[in-house]
């Protein structure tokens, strides 16, 4: 099935058509292609990359749409007008599109275009709700159409892929920067999972790919006509042929216009301006012949799109449906062209809704057949997962009730997937699914020829039970098929199927599966041979009266086909020349059709009963005066809708005089007579035709209001829808700024800490730092050669550690210090003969915070040695002094000489002392110059 293809040929008014035509002077020729470009995150790089390739005088306008905060000011325009020679403006309001242009959006504004004139205005929704680019790109393809041209380029969220899709359903061109190449993959990657994109390159190559598409897009001038199919239609059907040859489908049936625009557009992108050369294309490449149905089959669907019709199927028609069920029954539905599976589920989820606003959830069952000509999408909806976008279309009730949140977004739910059985099928030739309830068939009937359609909505009708439900598309109607459905109250395109009656045209079943035997009714009455015995007097007197004396009479649709015939209508009816047409209004004699029209129309409109009298009707035998009485019929049930037309004849009065013997005047009193009654009938044939056209003005006219209530209604919906989107996407922005901000303060904190450990690495200077749980924390290279550490030691308690250190009150020691703040410092001797100052102080933060200590291990064991080979020589020198004090016993002078060797020695260990102090403020000076 072709689902929803571009809209082509078909150009709508903007909304703002009224303003834009006051400008018209202003704005530009309609025929320039605007390539509207969206960028967000890493944005700048890639432009920088895309426009320096753009030549001038290209005729081609840029549209630059960025995400930008409310209260920065963009640089854009001058970073733009460095790399490009073309004028970059940012966009003021009312600012009309000039070829060979650049205009940049400016902050805080959402933008949209107008015939080719620019338009600013301020946000109503809050920053976090707010999807420039989508806003953007729609306004661009309702007012371009086949010449808007969609850009995305590096950006966070998925802003844009909203707007990619009504471009190519415009059937302009949509282009997308290659993940890999972009610096925040999620804009393009998000158009390009969702298949919108139609070429997917480096920025670099992208303008190229661009300018290749513009030169050989149709001129703007010349619109796809009927003459120009025609002139290429013989290449048009071997086109046709040959996909039907290589992919199996018929495309024949389907609206030409729509098909050539299609295959148009495929030509711009291959940069070929001749169709016979696209020929010669599917013909060598068998890919493209594959592209060309994809393209043909563009499934526009989303969760519940229509809200009006879902809620009015809720409300309305599936109870209505119910109700006729006995308890524990099943609805039976089929939903055709079912495309990715969205509506078939919407429809699942309403079905449990309306059970549970009937508190009858456990009585009830809904089997689902959704089918659909597309392989690839038919196996998408069957996996039944779908992206975190359509959060967008659901609410946060459906998507907690129904959803299962996974890494790829949301799958459906184990009971909704289970109403549901998929299948790939060709509706127009396969056999369609029969006794159903339900029939949802929605955008398919308008891209089909009429032909098509009057072949299909017999077989609809075929397909439902009686009373079941059709639902259309919004743009659909059953056409003239109203005998066999009617439209239900309100503004959507519900329609309930009348019960069978017996139609003038056979159904037009599809090859490939047999007709069931149908017995139509008679359209002639005859006496039916049927033994006396069978009937009593009653019914052989009334059958008698009917045939002999009741007037003839005909029962008809509400088109004037004829279903049935009582007594003899010859003098009223003749069946037309040529082909055989059973019409009432086609059989009707000379004099008749107008009084019919007019009496049929009425009592149509108005569903009573309406009479004509004395209505001359020309016959074989001569005119004939006859009375039309038109019964609009309610009841019963069966033949409720159609009308009962039944024709009177009156007595003539008594003849005339004959002509000689008349007076003159008689004749002309005749003949004014008849003429006085043809101009009372021709005068209310008149007000008839006024008052049906005035009916009909004030139908369109209301018509006319309720499509501008809907839009109105519509466009205030899709603002709401992408609320919750914007907020993500702005809070995904700040994220990223806050993210830069965070990074940038954790290098300067890494560069400090290698700073740090450089420096304490460097002072040679063993260093302990505990927490107020004196656990490990850090430590210094030099620590572990006095306190037995790994790096994986951190967090150990210092008393699981073993030292070197003879020095017992370490722990004590240190919490001394977390308790009274004043450092501590002991000399200590370790066991393999080194000293070391230990110097606990407390640790402090930068706000004055208490966090543990550290512990300093200064090594002594110089000092220690100079210290004890000072005690050797004093105690060599004692020894030589007592020696000499000995010999000079006999010497009176030895108090002399102790005296004398008492001032050596005072003066040599005051030179001692004096290295020793030397060398402690050395080694403090030391540490001081390290620190």
């Amino acid at each position: 099935m072709i689902k929803n293809p571009a809209l082509s040929g078909q150009k709508e008014a903007p909304p703002d058509a009224d303003r834009a035509s006051l400008q018209s002077a202003e704005s530009p020729h309609p025929g320039i292609p605007i390539v509207g470009i969206g960028v967000s995150a890493g944005g700048l790089e890639a432009l920088e990359q895309l426009l320096p390739a753009v030549p001038l005088a290209c005729g081609l306008a840029f549209v630059v749409v960025q995400h930008l905060a409310p209260d920065r000011h963009g640089l854009l325009v001058e970073l733009l007008q460095r790399v490009t020679a073309m004028p970059v403006l940012e966009i003021t309001d009312g600012m009309p599109v000039a070829p060979d242009h650049i205009y940049v959006i400016p902050s805080n504004r959402d933008l949209s275009i107008s015939r080719g004139v620019l338009h600013l205005r301020e946000w109503s929704a809050p920053q976090a709700a707010r999807h420039p680019i989508d806003s953007f790109f729609r306004t661009l393809a309702e007012d371009q159409n086949e010449l808007s041209i969609g850009v995305i380029l590096s950006g966070m969220g998925c802003d844009g892929t909203l707007g990619l899709r009504a471009i190519k359903e415009r059937g302009g061109a949509t282009f997308a920067q290659t993940p890999a190449s972009a610096k925040f993959d999620s804009m393009p990657r998000s158009a390009i999972d969702t298949g919108l994109a139609d070429v997917v390159a480096p920025p670099a190559q992208l303008m190229a790919r661009i300018l290749a598409y513009h030169r050989h897009l149709p001129s703007p001038h010349a619109e796809s006509s009927q003459d120009e199919i025609d002139r290429d239609r013989s290449t048009l059907d071997k086109i046709v042929s040959l996909v039907r040859t290589q992919i199996g489908h018929d495309f024949s049936l389907y609206k030409k216009n729509t098909i050539y625009r299609r295959i148009k557009r495929r030509m711009s992108l291959h940069g070929l301006a001749k169709m016979t050369d696209y020929l010669q294309l599917l013909r060598e490449n068998p890919q493209e012949s594959e592209l060309l149905f994809h393209e043909l089959l563009i499934g526009v669907t989303s969760f519940f799109r229509d809200r009006d019709m879902w809620e009015q199927l809720k409300s309305q028609a599936l109870p209505a449906l119910l109700s006729a069920l006995p308890r524990g029954g099943k609805l039976r539905a089929w939903s055709v062209g079912c495309s990715t599976g969205e509506e078939a589920y919407s429809l699942a989820i309403t079905f449990h809704e309306a059970l549970e606003e009937q508190k009858s959830a456990a009585r009830y069952s809904m089997q689902i057949f959704a089918t659909d000509l597309d392989r690839d999408a038919i196996n998408k909806a069957r996996a039944g997962i779908y992206p975190a976008q359509i959060a967008d279309d659901i609410s946060e009730t459906r998507l907690r009730r129904f959803f299962v949140r996974e890494e790829r977004g949301y799958r459906v739910s184990p009971q909704i997937r289970e109403m549901v059985i998929f299948a790939r099928q060709n509706v127009i030739i396969e056999p369609p699914f029969t006794k159903l309830d339900l029939l949802i068939c929605r955008n398919l009937l308008i891209y089909l020829e009429s032909d098509l359609q009057k072949r299909l909505l017999p077989l609809f009708h075929y397909s439902l039970n009686p009373n079941g439900i059709l639902v259309l598309g919004s743009s659909e109607s059953v056409g003239q098929a109203t005998d066999l459905f009617a439209q239900l109250t309100g503004k959507t395109r519900l329609y309930r199927r009348y019960s069978s009656v017996p139609r003038s045209d056979q159904l037009d079943f599809p090859a490939g599966f047999s007709r069931p035997h149908v017995e139509a009714a008679p359209l002639l009455s005859s006496p039916l041979p049927v033994a006396p015995t069978a009937l009593n007097l009653q019914a052989m007197t009334d059958a008698l009266v009917v045939q002999r004396y009741s007037p003839p009479a005909v029962l008809t649709t509400s088109k004037g086909d004829i279903v049935y015939i009582s007594g003899k209508t010859g003098k009223y009816l003749e069946p037309a020349a040529g082909k055989i047409n059973i019409n009432l209004f086609a059989m009707a004699r000379p004099g008749l059709g107008g009084a019919l029209n007019e009496s049929f129309a009425r009592a149509l409109r108005e569903q009573t009963t309406i009479t004509m009298k004395d209505v001359s009707v020309d016959t074989y035998g001569g005119p004939q005066v006859v009375d039309v009485i038109v019964q609009y019929l309610s009841e019963p049930a069966p033949l409720q809708g159609m009308l009962l037309v039944v024709f009177a004849d009156v007595v003539a009065p008594a003849s005339a005089p004959a002509q000689s013997e008349a007076g003159p005047n008689d004749h002309y009193d005749a003949r004014l007579s008849t003429l006085t009654k043809e101009l009372e009938q021709s005068r209310e044939e008149l007000r008839t035709t006024r008052e049906a056209m005035q009916a009909a003005q004030e139908e369109l006219k209301s018509r006319v209001e309720e499509l501008q209530s809907e839009n109105e209604e519509l466009q205030s919906t899709n603002e709401e829808l992408t609320t919750s989107k914007e907020e993500l996407q702005s809070m995904n922005e700040e994220l990223q700024t806050v993210n830069h901000e965070l990074q940038t303060k954790v290098d300067d904190l890494s560069r400090a800490s290698d700073d740090m450990k450089n420096l304490l690495n460097s002072t040679g200077i063993a260093t302990l730092f505990l927490d107020n749980d004196l656990n490990v924390r850090r430590f210094t290279t030099q620590v572990a050669s006095i306190i037995k550490l790994i790096p994986s030691d951190a967090g150990r308690p210092i008393t699981d550690l073993v030292s070197e250190l003879d020095y017992p009150t370490l722990v004590a020691d240190a919490q001394e210090v977390l308790r009274t703040l004043i450092f501590h410092e002991q000399q200590v001797s370790a066991r393999n003969g080194r000293w070391f100052t230990v110097r606990i102080i407390p640790y402090r933060t930068m706000d004055s915070r208490i966090d543990g200590v550290v512990i300093t291990f200064t090594d002594l064991s110089s000092v220690m040695r100079a210290k004890q080979a000072m005690g050797e020589a004093l105690a060599v020198l004692q020894s030589r002094v007592n020696d000499q004090a000995a010999q000079l016993d006999a010497s009176r002078t030895l108090e002399g000489v102790l005296q004398q060797a008492q001032a050596i020695l005072e003066s040599r260990l005051a030179e001692l002392m004096l290295e020793l102090d030397q060398t402690r403020r050395d080694l403090h000076g030391e540490k001081r110059r390290k620190l």
